[in-house]
């Protein structure tokens, strides 16, 4: 279609698209004009995602998510803020509200959700898209009643909003106080054990350093060294068969005193007998003096080897004795050994156990404080005000838009009629019917020239054109 088919269209289906426009635009501002007005209402809300967590000391990787301002606006348009509305503004004990749901329900259901979905038809929730604020608005026939509600669902997203934070902390919170006291229970225990096992053994100390037993060991190992090396030596004195010999004897003052009176008396025997002879009283008296000088020496050299061999026995027999005392001792060590591991081990389970009680208590702590916590993320920007103007309905832009839409409408339906009734208006849309080339175009002025030339026309003509032609 050309332009100049459709502006053709146009002035022959002028008409029609004239009353259409101004119907439309009649019809648009009649009803601007009839509907009630309606004010609108909003406040600001901001929410924090960037603040650490009071409690925590930390940034919560919730607050930054992408999604995290869509949920919230998807918290403010749920049936639970529009019901803490209703609770806080306590709609549902007015008594015109529940006269109203008994006309709409005939008393059918709650008041509650009705109440509910009622206001939401009237709740918008924009939330900006280049910061943290969202909008909430409410429409109302009355000023005051749009800006209350406004509020009301701003007051009652921050106090939903920090149910929703303290409701988890708190079941966290009731958890954690459980754990605490198994684990509090299993501290007491391990504890308990421990007393118990250091009051039956009589350890302290685990320190084996310090032990008294480890220290006694070492000394009566050192004692059984030196009665083994003094049982060794006694031996071997007694084996050697010359007692004269021996160390002590040859070191023993007395020993060596006789010896020199020995020597002494021999040599004046040896004297008396060259001078006087063997039998003379002298010589006699001398010899006679020294054979029991002679007899005392040798009861001397034999106590000195009976106390030698006395002393070997009492090195065996102290060295049996120590070897035994060696060996209760180290059984004793070993049995003091195994009882400081299983000290070690009752030690080590209650560092465990107090690692766990504290890591516990001071996760209680902190979920504790968090189920108590009244301070949230949010806070109110701008609190709604009662509006001067009704934002409903605005005639000047409906009458805008109903002349573009009468305009549409009106040119959409001469189309439509023209498309069912298709009328030649011009020597193109004969070409394009026929698909033959229009040779010379007859002004026809009279009604009869018009009968005229319908007469002369080809008798395939008619059938070729499915519209009854008018004039050109």
């Amino acid at each position: 279609m050309t332009l100049q088919q459709f502006l053709l269209i146009l002035w022959a289906r002028r008409r029609l698209v004239f009353f259409t426009f101004l119907a439309t635009v009649l019809t648009a501002t009649l009803v601007s004009l009839l509907l009630p007005e309606e004010y609108s209402a909003s406040t600001a809300v901001v929410v924090d995602v960037k603040s650490p967590d009071p409690i925590a000391g930390v940034v919560l990787p919730g607050l930054m998510a992408p999604g995290y301002m869509a949920t919230q606006v998807d918290i403010i348009n749920s049936d639970r803020v529009a019901m803490r509305v209703v609770k806080n503004l306590k709609l549902d004990e007015n008594p015109n509200i529940r006269e109203q749901w008994q006309e709409a329900t005939e008393g059918k259901g709650q008041l509650t959700p009705w109440l509910v979905d009622l206001l939401q038809k009237k709740l918008d929730v924009k939330p900006s898209r280049e910061s943290n604020v969202i909008t909430i608005g409410y429409a109302g026939a009355n000023p005051g009643f749009a800006a209350t509600m406004a509020n009301a669902f701003a007051q009652a997203y921050i106090d939903v909003n920090l149910e929703l934070r303290l409701e988890p902390a708190r079941q966290s919170a009731q958890w954690f106080d459980s754990q605490m006291q198994q684990y509090r229970e299993r501290l007491d225990k391990a504890q308990a054990a421990l007393s118990e096992q250091q009051q039956k053994s009589g350890i302290v100390a685990t320190d084996e350093r310090l032990d008294y037993e480890t220290q006694k060991l070492n000394e009566l190992s050192t004692q059984l060294t030196v009665a083994q090396a003094q049982s060794t030596d006694s031996s071997s004195k007694r084996k050697s068969g010359q007692a004269d010999t021996l160390p002590e004897v040859m070191q023993s003052g007395l020993v060596n005193q006789l010896k020199s009176e020995v020597a002494i008396r021999e040599a004046r025997l040896k004297e008396l007998a060259g001078n006087y002879g063997q039998n003379h009283p002298q010589y006699l008296r001398a010899s006679a003096e020294l054979a029991e000088l002679k007899a005392k020496l040798g009861a001397e050299i034999g106590r000195i080897s009976s106390s030698i061999g006395t002393a070997g026995t009492i090195s065996k027999q102290k060295e049996s004795e120590l070897v035994a005392s060696v060996n209760a001792q180290k059984l004793k060590i070993l049995e003091l050994k195994k009882q400081r591991d299983e000290i070690s081990l009752l030690v080590r389970e209650v560092e465990s156990a107090q690692r766990a009680f504290d890591a516990v208590s001071q996760r209680t702590t902190q979920t504790r404080l968090e189920s108590q916590s009244i301070q949230t993320n949010l806070s109110i920007l701008n609190p709604a005000t009662e509006p001067i103007k009704p934002a409903k309905p605005k005639v000047l832009l409906n009458i805008l838009v109903s002349i573009f839409l009468g305009t549409l409408l009106g040119v959409g339906a001469a189309l439509m009629l023209e498309l069912m009734q298709r009328r030649v208006r011009s020597a193109d849309d004969i070409a394009q019917c026929i698909e033959l080339p229009v040779l010379a175009v007859i002004e026809l002025e009279t009604a009869g020239n018009w009968l005229q030339f319908w007469q002369r026309l080809p008798g395939r003509l008619p059938r070729i054109l499915p519209f009854r032609p008018r004039t050109v």
